[in-house]
Order: structure tokens, then sequence, then C-alpha cells
């Protein structure tokens, strides 16, 4: 398979001010360079508090990077969540960058099968396809027919989590954020995401990716990508 560059970071740095603190200016990350390529299945290795949620929200622009560029490429051409306006990073979510985070976000009285099917749906597939497709991936992940036209707001934590990798994952999108992924999973489930994860990568996903168990690592890395946590920390008021 031809490499195909999909991530292209440069010089990330991300800092917060704390207002309840006195305008206090504390930085997370300095300097980040990354460059993840079609087929890889980068994770982000790195000590606890040393950022690394912080850059896969920079990487799918929940936060702003405070300076550096995050280039991501999306419909032939390349796109810098960095500065590009709303409009744009919605387009760049909506077709092809997926992020799996460790919670569900649930929307009240939208039945399971409805929720893992609507992405196809928003990108003008037919009810019927989207729904078989959800069907197909809520069985894989052992989600009982009997829930599939429940809301998910009452499942367990693991029920929870796996609706959310479905929901992802029913896409095919040419880049993936994971944020600990199976957290909350046993260990048949475990193994299915793993799964499902490296048949994303070989069909060629770019996929970066945040995972404390070191199964799951061993078993995804195609390499880690190490982050130097910003030392010292020092705060300092914003003038």
């Amino acid at each position: 398979m031809t490499m195909t560059r999909r991530i292209d970071v440069t010089g990330l740095s991300k800092d917060f001010t704390l207002h309840l603190q006195g305008g206090l200016h504390l930085p997370i990350l300095s300097g980040v360079d990354m460059q993840v390529d079609a087929g890889e299945c980068v994770v982000i290795h790195a000590p606890s508090g040393a950022g690394k949620s912080t850059l896969l929200r920079c990487l799918y622009a929940n936060y702003r990077a405070s300076s550096g560029s995050i280039r991501i490429r999306h419909d032939g051409g390349w796109v810098d969540l960095a500065s590009a306006p709303a409009r744009q990073i919605h387009a760049v979510r909506h077709s092809t960058l997926g992020f799996v985070t460790q919670f569900l976000r649930v929307i009240p009285r939208i039945p399971t099968l409805d929720l893992v099917a609507e992405p196809l749906i928003a990108k003008g597939v037919a009810l019927n396809e989207a729904q078989e497709q959800a069907k197909a991936l809520l069985a894989r992940l052992r989600i009982p027919m009997r829930l599939w036209h429940v809301p998910p707001a009452t499942f367990s934590g693991g029920e929870q989590q796996r609706v959310n990798i479905a929901r992802t994952m029913i896409s095919d999108y040419p880049v993936l954020l994971l944020d600990e992924p199976t957290a909350s999973l046993d260990e048949a489930n475990r193994d299915t995401v793993i799964d499902m994860i490296n048949s994303a990568r070989d069909r060629g996903a770019a996929i970066v990716g945040i995972f404390h168990d070191e199964y799951v690592c061993r078993a995804l890395a195609t390499r880690l990508f190490p982050i130097t946590p910003v030392q010292p920390v020092t705060l300092v008021p914003v003038i």
C-alpha cells in the first residue's frame, strides 16, 4: 500500500488560562511535531498528566491550539484545524475525522439503532442499508437485540462504550482518534474492538490512540509517539 500522509502537526503548543486562579497561565503541550500516514496506528506514550488527552482534543479541534498547525488531509487537500473556521471543522468531522472518546454523548430518547445508523444516514446512505450495517456492528459488539430500540442513557458503562465505538466505526473514517476505547470492556469485547481497529488500519485509516492497557497497546501500535511533559510547570499571571 502506498503511504499517504493524513496528519501533519507542526509546532503545536497548547496553554490554558485559569481564570478562577487569577488568570494563571498553564502550559500543557509545547512544540509537538507529529506525522501519521495511512495504515499506521500511532499510540501516544507518556506519563499521566503529560497532555495525551489534550493532544487528541487538539487534533479533533475540541481544543484550539495556542500555536502551531494541525493539518488533516481532507477531500483531496489539507485543512489546518488550528485555524479553520467552524464550518470547515464540521465538514472534516463529517467525512474524514472520527473520534472515539471514553464517554457516549447520549441524545435523549433516540434509540440505539438510530444513534449508530445516523452517521451513515447523514452521508446519504439509505435508511434500510444504514440500519442493516448498524445491526451488524451492534451484534458484533454483543449489544443484545432487545436493547437496539432502547435509548442507551441507562446502559452500563461498557454497553455505552460499545455503542460509542459502533457509532464511530460504522463510517470508515480515513482518520481515527481513539481515547481509551477499550477501557471499560470485558476481554471478549476488548478483543473484538482490537480486531475492528486493526481492520480499519488495514484498509488505510490513519489512527492515533491512547491505550493504557499494555496488551491493547501491543496489539495495535505500529509505533509509539512519546510526549515530553512541559517541565517545570510554571504558573504565571497573564497580564
